[in-house]
């Protein structure tokens, strides 16, 4: 009974603001009307720059998010993109009617303010309105301000809702921004060009992940979402452009959790004339620039662990991890009987179809990864799970690549970039004999990218970032869907079927 009081109640006040509408367009003052409204601050700047701004008519524009009513003088606050500021609105200021129009305003309407920067007699910054002009009217009721909007679900469904109600939510965002923005100064300042590759492919490969299937109707084709930025890049390094990047969506049909969702964002560099070791040098610099750029700090703290960038990177390989870890060390090993072996006897599930190096990898994740939590370069993987990677000359059962790892999270992946053509055909083959025995995420052979290699690719250098997870650590956010304005949400009224 007190749930449909309370929904009747709602209705009623939801009800009212759209009389008040009605009302403001029968007097020829709909808000809606009004094009534009130019400001000259916002609320943090007037706060920072008050000595030079008091006494001086700013505008402001924003949301009304308190408001006190007092006779002929009233305050409210109004929060913009920067934060907030409270207006002192007096009727003797801004006339007997335009006050009588404000006392109807509602928490969640929108404002333009024009007045006078002052402090009250309590200390706080304050404009002292001369006219006050209602941009558009709200004719939702915004949740109770001191509770915020707490509901997860609701949060990830209505972005919009959680950027105004809670703050901290904004300032991710705009530190996602700005850690973007300082990849790029960081990037084009080291010579790389920015190119955009397509996202519908015939073929998604670059990476093991299952992909979307689409059809084109125009072209009668089934076609692909990319899962990864590779093959177009590597593609360009032929061409001759010596150093490229893109920042983009890629698509991976997979589950949903606190580090994956379906779509995300991912830089992809690749540089020729250089390796891996290139590669583990410019990230250990580039994720110094962005801490020290957008953190003031070298030193990221993530659920209360600190992590420091400004010390030297940890270079491992998979086989020194492994022993140290696990305390089995596959430089010992010499057959896939014997890995078999030592996997059952650790434990460790395996399927048919894994070779020495496919058992090596799960040792890898059964035992090291949670304990990456410094960064740390993980080097040198099997062939077996590297089909695009360059074998180490002095030992071909491994890779020239590294997985960059903080947090016990795999934060990049890199490689020095195979561009013998025969070879990587070979390695695609082997990835259609895992595909035929089931294997949804291996890589079929990309024809056109041969003949790009066939043609001819430098050495080259190339990686892959996860911009989410940088930037989960980077604002110390629990989960991917904190740092995604519209994360992947199952679609409402199916979330039980």
């Amino acid at each position: 009974m007190a749930e449909q009081n309370q929904t009747q109640d709602i209705n009623q006040l939801l009800k009212v603001r759209r009389e008040k509408l009605a009302d403001l367009q029968a007097n020829g003052k709909d808000p809606f009307q009004i094009m534009k409204y130019d400001i000259t601050c916002h609320s943090m700047d007037i706060k920072n720059d008050f000595d030079t701004l008091e006494g001086q008519t700013v505008s402001v524009a924003g949301r009304v998010m308190q408001k006190r009513v007092m006779g002929k003088a009233s305050f409210c606050n109004v929060q913009d993109l920067k934060g907030n500021i409270q207006v002192y609105v007096a009727r003797d200021s801004i006339g007997e009617e335009p006050y009588k129009d404000f006392k109807k305003f509602d928490i969640g309407d929108i404002v333009g303010v024009k007045g006078e920067v002052f402090r009250t007699q309590k200390g706080e910054i304050s404009i002292h309105a001369n006219e006050v002009t209602l941009l558009s009217k709200s004719l939702q009721i915004l949740p109770e301000k001191y509770h915020g909007l707490t509901n997860t679900d609701l949060r990830y469904r209505q972005r919009y809702t959680d950027l105004i109600m809670n703050q901290d939510v904004k300032e991710t965002f705009i530190k996602r921004s700005r850690i973007i923005s300082e990849i790029r100064k960081y990037l084009d300042a080291q010579g790389f060009m920015e190119v955009e590759t397509p996202m519908l492919v015939g073929n998604a490969g670059g990476a093991a992940a299952r992909p979307f299937m689409t059809h084109y109707n125009a072209l009668d084709e089934d076609i692909k979402l990319r899962i990864s930025l590779e093959l177009y890049l590597k593609r360009l390094i032929v061409g001759g452009l010596e150093k490229v990047y893109e920042i983009g969506r890629v698509f991976r049909n997979e589950g949903v959790d606190t580090r994956h969702n379906p779509e995300f964002t991912l830089m992809e560099l690749y540089q020729a004339y250089t390796d891996y070791e290139g590669m583990m040098d410019l990230t250990e610099k580039l994720y110094r620039h962005v801490a020290q750029q957008v953190l003031g700090t070298t030193k990221i703290v993530y659920n209360g662990i600190e992590m420091d960038l400004g010390k030297p990177f940890e270079r491992i390989t998979m086989v020194e991890a492994v022993k140290k870890y696990a305390g089995v060390d596959f430089n010992e090993i010499h057959t896939l009987e014997e890995a078999r072996d030592a996997a059952k006897e650790h434990h460790v599930e395996y399927e048919e179809r894994h070779k020495k190096g496919d058992i090596l990898n799960l040792f890898f994740e059964e035992f090291v990864e949670e304990h990456l939590v410094q960064p740390t370069f993980l080097m040198d993987h099997p062939v077996e799970i590297s089909p695009l990677t360059k074998r180490k000359p002095e030992n071909p059962e491994y890779v020239e690549r590294f997985e960059f790892f903080m947090n016990g999270w795999e934060m990049a992946n890199a490689y020095s970039e195979l561009n013998d053509p025969i070879d990587q055909r070979e390695r695609f083959k082997a990835q259609e004999a895992l595909l035929a025995q089931g294997d949804e995420e291996a890589n079929t052979t990309d024809e056109d990218f041969m003949n790009a290699l066939e043609i001819g690719m430098p050495p080259t250098g190339g990686i892959g970032f996860g911009i989410d997870r940088m930037v989960m650590l980077m604002t110390d956010s629990a989960a991917i869907r904190d740092v995604l304005l519209f994360p992947t949400m199952k679609t409402l009224g199916k979330e039980n079927q």
